[in-house]
This record gives C-alpha cells, sequence and structure tokens, in this order.
C-alpha cells in the first residue's frame, strides 16, 4: 500500500511580485563612465530587500496548518478523516502517532488507538490509546506513560486529564528522575497536578521509596518540573559530630523572584539546641551580594547567645566607580569550633576579616578607599596576637607599560593601623603609614634571552602613637618610642635570563632539553630602621619566587632589607617532542651576599653568612599514571635541611589515586611572632576501588612533632608533640542503577587541645537530590585528584527526542 501524505491548508496565501526581475541591457564599450554607473545604481535599486513594513502577525486557530500522514488515509479533507497505519498528525510542535487516528478538522477532535505517542514541548506521553484536541489542547489519557524532557523525569499514572497546554493531572503517578528500566528510587503519589508555566507539581499524599522501601511521606509536595528554581522544602540533612551531637537541618528554599532568593534553615543540635540560619542573595544589573547568618538563642552547653553573621556586596556606581563590602562577624571565640559544619573544618579559622571599600579605575590608574576590622578568635591555650585594624585605608596604582620602551609604575597607600589592648597592656597600639613606591623599568625582551632594568624610590613615613613593634619593653621604656619617623631608600636591580634548547631522549622517547639560566642582582643601601613600628610586616619564606623579590620580608613595607646581593638560578626540563608535555623538570637557586644583613624585624637574628640556603625543586612525569614533586631547602653552613615538600601521585586508573606527601619546616630560632612556623608532618590520601561498586576514601595528616629551640617558652609543650591532627574515613557505594551511598568519618583538631569527631551520611538519588550531609566539598579539598563515583549527566534539553 503506498504511503500518503496530506498538507492541509486553513487558509492559503500566495504572495507574487511582479516585475521582480526586469531585462537588463548590458553596457556597450561606448558606453560613458556616467551611464555605467547610473544603469549600475538603477540595478541595485531593483534588488530584493526588507521592507519596514513587514510585520510578524499571529495565527489563528482557523489558520494553523496540520501535517497529516498515513499508509492508507479515509475519509474529507474538510472533515473526518481516519488515518490508517503509520499514522501521525503534526501541528506546530505537537505529534501524535498511532496505529489509527480518527481526526475532526472541524471540532480538532482526534481519537488515537494502538501505540499512542504524543510529544509536545519535549514532553513524550505513551498510551494504549488516547483522546486529544489539537485546537484548545485538551483530552484525557488511560494508563500513560510520561517522559518529560524538561527534567529528565519519569512518570506512569492510571490517568490523565489534560486541561490545557500547561496544566494536567495525573492520578494514581508513580514517578522517578532514574532512568533505569527499574528504578531504584520512585515516589507514589495519590494524584499529581503538573503546570508547566508556574513550573509546579504538586503531589497529594506523596511518598518516596528506595528499593522498595519508603524513606519520606508528606500529604502535600511541591517540585519543579524543569530544572529552575521553585520555592518548597530541600531535602535534610544530618549528622553526628561529638561537639554538637546529632545535628539535623531542614532547608526551605523561597524563589522569591528571578533575580533574589533565599533559603531558611532550622538546624536541629541535640547538644546545644536549636539554631536557625539564612541567606539571602540577590542580583541587579549594578549589583549583587548575599547575606547569610545562623542565631541560637541559648546555648545549653554556655548558656549563651550564639550567632554569625556574614554580608557579600559589590556595586557598580557608574563613571569608572565600584563598591563592595565584606562584613563577616560571630558571637565568641569558640563558635567555629562549636558549630563547624560537619565535613566542613571552619575551627582552624583564627582572624575574621571585615573590609569594605571604594574603588575607581581609569586606564592607567586605580584607587581604593576601604576600612579593614578583624575578629581575632582566641584560643586560650594558645593565644595569638590580635591584627591591626586598617581605619581607614587609602591606595593608589598607577602604571603604564611599553611606553617608549619603558614600563613605570607607582604605589601609593595611607593607613591608619588600629590595635585594641592585649593580655595586660595598658593601652592599645594605633598610627599612620604612608608609602609612595614610583619604579621604573626597561624591558629588553627577545626570543632567546631578555634583561630588565629596574629603578624606584620607596618613601615611608611614620606617624602616630605606636609602640616599639613586638617589643613588650616599649610599653615602659620612653627611649625606644617615637612620635614620628620617616625613610626613603632607593631601590635597583637587573633580571636577565636565556632560554637554549637541544633534541634529547627520555626513559627512550624522543624529547626537547631547555636549559634556563637566570641572574637577579638586587641593591638597597642601608637605612636604620629599628626604631620604627611594625604593622603587618612579617619574614617571608625563601621559596624559587621569593629569591627574585626586592625583599625579604612580606606583607608591608615595615621593614625593607639591605641588600647587595646576586641570585642565581638553573632550571632544565624535557618536554615531550610529539605534544609538548612535560616529563621532567630540574631547578636549583642560590642567592649570594655582598653586605650583612642590617635590617630585621625585632627579635630577629641578623644573617651574617656570604651565600643562602640551596633551593632545589624537581617534578617529574616517569609514567603517564605516575608523578612526583620534590622542593627542599638546604643550609650548607649548619648542613642541616631547612624546609622540604615532597609529593608522590599515582593514579593508574578512573576513581583510583594514591597520594603520600611529606611537609616538613625547621622552627625559627626565637619565637617572635613574625616568623613562619614549623612543621613536620606527612599525609597520606587515596581513593581506592574494593569491588567494583565499593570504593574507599581517606586521608591521615600526622604530626611528628616539632623541635623547640631552648629558648622558646610555651604554656603547653604537649601540642608539639606527635598526633593526628585530621584524620578522614569513608565509603562510597555505587548503586546498581541511579543511586550512591557515602558514610565519611572525619576527626580534625578544633584547638590546641580540643579535637572534634563528626560523622555523616549520604543518599544520592539521581534525579532528585541527596539525603543527608553533602561530603563532596570536604572530599575534592582534602583528597588530591579526588573523582566522584557518581559523574553528573549533562542537562536535558526540550529538543531531546524530537520527532
Amino acid at each position: 500500500m503506498r504511503k500518503v501524505q496530506w498538507f492541509v491548508l486553513s487558509a492559503v496565501c500566495v504572495a507574487g511580485a511582479s516585475q521582480a526581475q526586469s531585462l537588463r541591457v548590458a553596457p556597450s564599450l561606448s558606453d560613458s563612465r556616467e551611464e555605467r554607473a547610473e544603469q549600475a545604481a538603477q540595478a541595485e535599486s531593483r534588488e530584493l530587500r526588507v521592507s519596514p513594513r513587514l510585520r510578524m502577525h499571529k495565527l489563528t486557530d482557523d489558520e494553523i496548518s496540520s501535517y497529516l500522514e498515513a499508509d492508507q488515509m479515509d475519509g474529507s479533507p474538510d472533515s473526518r478523516i481516519v488515518l490508517t497505519g503509520n499514522a501521525q498528525v503534526r501541528r506546530i510542535d505537537t505529534v501524535l502517532k498511532g496505529d489509527r487516528i480518527d481526526y475532526n478538522r472541524n471540532t480538532g477532535d482526534i481519537n488515537t488507538q494502538g501505540s499512542a505517542r504524543l510529544l509536545r514541548d519535549g514532553t513524550l506521553v505513551t498510551a494504549p490509546g488516547l483522546i486529544y484536541n489539537v485546537d484548545n489542547e485538551t483530552g484525557q489519557i488511560e494508563n500513560p506513560n510520561f517522559w518529560m524532557g524538561a527534567s529528565g523525569g519519569f512518570a506512569r499514572a492510571e490517568h490523565a486529564d489534560i486541561f490545557s497546554r500547561s496544566t494536567m493531572r495525573l492520578s494514581g503517578v508513580t514517578y522517578s528522575g532514574c532512568d533505569c528500566e527499574v528504578p531504584s528510587w520512585y515516589i507514589k503519589s495519590r494524584t499529581l497536578d503538573l503546570n508547566f508555566d508556574e513550573n509546579e507539581g504538586i503531589a497529594r499524599n506523596g511518598v518516596l521509596y528506595f528499593k522498595d522501601v519508603p524513606l519520606l511521606a508528606s500529604p502535600y509536595l511541591t517540585f519543579p518540573i524543569k530544572k529552575e528554581r521553585k520555592s518548597g522544602l530541600l531535602l535534610p540533612t544530618y549528622g553526628l559530630s561529638s561537639n554538637s551531637g546529632f545535628e539535623y537541618a531542614q532547608p526551605y528554599y523561597l524563589n522569591l523572584a528571578p533575580n533574589y532568593d533565599a533559603t531558611i534553615t532550622p538546624r536541629i543540635l541535640s547538644k546545644r539546641g536549636v539554631q536557625l540560619g539564612a541567606e539571602f542573595r540577590y542580583l541587579q544589573p549594578t549589583y549583587n551580594g548575599v547575606m547569610s547568618g545562623t542565631y541560637l538563642q541559648s546555648d545549653r552547653e554556655t548558656g549563651e547567645a550564639r550567632w554569625l553573621f556574614s554580608s557579600r556586596h559589590n556595586q557598580v556606581l557608574g563613571g569608572g566607580f565600584t563598591a563592595d563590602w565584606d562584613i563577616n562577624r560571630v558571637s565568641d571565640d569558640d563558635y567555629f569550633r562549636d558549630f563547624s559544619t560537619i565535613g566542613l573544618n571552619e575551627a582552624s579559622r583564627t582572624y575574621l576579616p571585615s573590609t569594605g571599600g571604594v574603588n575607581w579605575a581609569s586606564r592607567y590608574i586605580q584607587t581604593r578607599v576601604s576600612a579593614s576590622k578583624y575578629q581575632t578568635l582566641q584560643d586560650l591555650d594558645a593565644p595569638i596576637l590580635p591584627q591591626y585594624d586598617k581605619l581607614p585605608e587609602l591606595s593608589l596604582r598607577a602604571s603604564r607599560y611599553n611606553w617608549g620602551g619603558f614600563d613605570t609604575e607607582m604605589d601609593v597607600s595611607a593607613i591608619r593601623f588600629s590595635r585594641p589592648k592585649f593580655q595586660g597592656q595598658r593601652f592599645g597600639q594605633n598610627g599612620d603609614r604612608l608609602t609612595a613606591y614610583p619604579t621604573i623599568s626597561f624591558p629588553v625582551v627577545r626570543s632567546s634571552w631578555y634583561v630588565t632594568p629596574k629603578f624606584g624610590v620607596h618613601a615611608t613615613q611614620y606617624q602616630g602613637t605606636e609602640r616599639f613593634g613586638g617589643n613588650p619593653n616599649a610599653l615602659t621604656d620612653p627611649s625606644m618610642y617615637r612620635r614620628s619617623d620617616s625613610r626613603t631608600l632607593p631601590i635597583g636591580s637587573v633580571d636577565a635570563g636565556m632560554t637554549f634548547e637541544r633534541d634529547a631522549s627520555l626513559f627512550g622517547k624522543s624529547a626537547v632539553q631547555t636549559l634556563e639560566p637566570r641572574l637577579y642582582y638586587l641593591y638597597v643601601p642601608y637605612r636604620d630602621q629599628s626604631r620604627m613600628p611594625v604593622y603587618d610586616t612579617s619574614l617571608a619564606d625563601f621559596s624559587f619566587l621569593q629569591a627574585f623579590q626586592e625583599n625579604i620580608y612580606s606583607g608591608g613595607w615595615d621593614r625593607i632589607s639591605n641588600a647587595n646581593q646576586l641570585t642565581a638560578a638553573l632550571t632544565t626540563r624535557w618536554l615531550d617532542a610529539d605534544t609538548g608535555f612535560e616529563r621532567l623538570s630540574l631547578s636549583a637557586a642560590q642567592r649570594l651576599y655582598f653586605a650583612d644583613q642590617r635590617v630585621t624585624l625585632p627579635g630577629e637574628t641578623p644573617r651574617e653568612n656570604v651565600r643562602s640556603d640551596y633551593l632545589v625543586g624537581a617534578t617529574a612525569a616517569l609514567t603517564d599514571t605516575l608523578s612526583t614533586e620534590l622542593a627542599a631547602q638546604y643550609n650548607p653552613y649548619e648542613s642541616q635541611v631547612s624546609r622540604v615538600l615532597a609529593s608522590t601521585r599515582w593514579r593508574p586508573q578512573r576513581l583510583t589515586s594514591v597520594t603520600l606527601s611529606y611537609r616538613y619546616q625547621r622552627d625559627p630560632t626565637t619565637n617572635i611572632g613574625f616568623l613562619p612556623t614549623g612543621q613536620n608532618q606527612v599525609s597520606l590520601a587515596f581513593q581506592w576501588p574494593f569491588t567494583n561498586r565499593i570504593y574507599g576514601i581517606g586521608r591521615v595528616d600526622y604530626s611528628l612533632g616539632r623541635n623547640l629551640p631552648a629558648n622558646t617558652f610555651v604554656s603547653d609543650p604537649d601540642q608539639y608533640n606527635s598526633r593526628i591532627t585530621q584524620a578522614i574515613a569513608g565509603l562510597e557505594y555505587k548503586g546498581d542503577c541511579c543511586w550512591t551511598g557515602r558514610v565519611v568519618f572525619q576527626r580534625y583538631a578544633v584547638a590546641a587541645q580540643q579535637e572534634n569527631t563528626a560523622l555523616f551520611f549520604q543518599l544520592e538519588l539521581n534525579g532528585l537530590g541527596a539525603l543527608g550531609t553533602d561530603p563532596m566539598g570536604l572530599l575534592s579539598r582534602s583528597i588530591s585528584g579526588y573523582q566522584s563515583v557518581n559523574p553528573s549527566t549533562p542537562a536535558g534539553t526540550s529538543f531531546e527526542r524530537y520527532e
């Protein structure tokens, strides 16, 4: 039987264009240039162009065309048509298919029998038969199956009533976002109302089943139909920790508007009480931000109110001006130790900054006026010195590059420092600092070498009542106090390097080897700075990056070390000849001093050696699955290692990795508060498949203890003994279809003599969400190379299964 196709038109409009084309006379050789130009203009004017009078118009129902296709058609095109065999009716984006279709064009009624299929707005409905009206888009379906392309959900129902293009009701429905033949989870409901325009589904008497076991039940449940925001209850989180006991949080999401929303989260802590949390987000063309906070009226452990507040905001003011703030405050020093979110180690936070400012930027100038205030979270067993507040801080940076071959920069700042009293001090400390640092350089860069001479002048002015920085005698000894002081220092440097390369081989494979020597000379004359305060400056770690810096101190410029020194470095690399991938890199550097160190921080012992420690580094991709890294600092005078960072990672396949690392740094010779503290720690992190479905994850950080100098006093020497500072252990189970289970244990230090232990669970259901506390952020941060056993699937579109 021959397939028949009809194209039924309610109204036929034939548009024609008279005189759209006309004969053209080719210009002869004797035509003048003016005549040929006139003829060309006339020809151009005759070309078809879009008329401004053309307008889009909406078709009425009587004007919409229908496309019919079947193996056999009977009836009249103007009234009733019967389509038999592979029958289908298409109208705009609605497609109906079946073994037999009875179509009444006068009323728009369609009766489909046998293998009925309805596709509309990316939603596919299949049933033994259906009744549908293509004019008002209403209908009834018995025993339908739904596949919702916008969300990927799948539903089966006993009966469906289609009220309009955007609304329908399902009765006796079973819904699941799992696309397996036998879904691992599903929701059963007596009735389910779907409103696609409002992006809302309402299930009455709904029950969530997992492996045919009911987990949650609700008489009234709403959820989004599309992958868009929707107000309603989010999945709860729960867990167990030693500081707070059992924790249960039930978030409620409010989709207030397309550009702002809020989340309210009541949180029950069995040891402390009921805590209320909230987060509000907003987004406008000229500003955006987020506010969040928590409040516990009366802590059962302390009897006090406990709270947290945070606000971040960014504003575009126009004319190159912007503004921002980042405010963070908590009720007390122990807030993060007691209320750390399960799986998030926030207890190590010691300074809580709050900043705000106004910025202005142009092509060459950037300025900022800001204020910064710090809340110091003290540990009674290991007190720390509070940071200085900056109230206010004014900064300006001007730069112009490749200006006749020169690069020029200017950094200016003016800061008012203020610090409250600390541990018995009779008064606080405050003062002003004004700095200006103009520089000029002339980079000469060629294909295989470069030379960059640079010169600048750093000027600093101090004013205020600040005592001698870091020296406790300054509080009682007037001879160590100055009302004001100033310093002007020229700083000159030359940075030069070359790059050589040659063909080579590595591990039997073709490679390109490079040789990259670099020299950096720095000269800074000596100025007495012993009576100047120290606000925000500390001794920087000696590293490959710091070896090419202008100052051995980091932070502010309260100390600028005198320098007459040369840094020499050499790097060689082996690059894969075919791909350019770096297989091996070796680096070494050392600084040669031509003058003794005379500028120091309070309590710092000046350097007298003529050579610095050796810096060595190496990275190697020994195979495609095994890589290693090493960085070390060696003191040739004392024949001892000052710092080591070594790590090895093995990643033979997906979801399989083992990382072993070691960090060591010697303690400073004196404990004055400005120098980096020591470290001696080994870490092991892994992700390993025990079976095809069970994966182990873990991390252990073990402190090997620190050797304190003889003249160092600490209130509790036991805190420097060997101990486990963090331990994470967990199992992940990849379910047979659309689900993953996780159980994770974590133990970490929250203070010098206090630890927290947490245990939490998670059941992740594809297409629905996760029950329990999400440990993915913790695992990604703590386990290098971690990969989820349940990778996210690409978002579906309304064009999926388009027919």
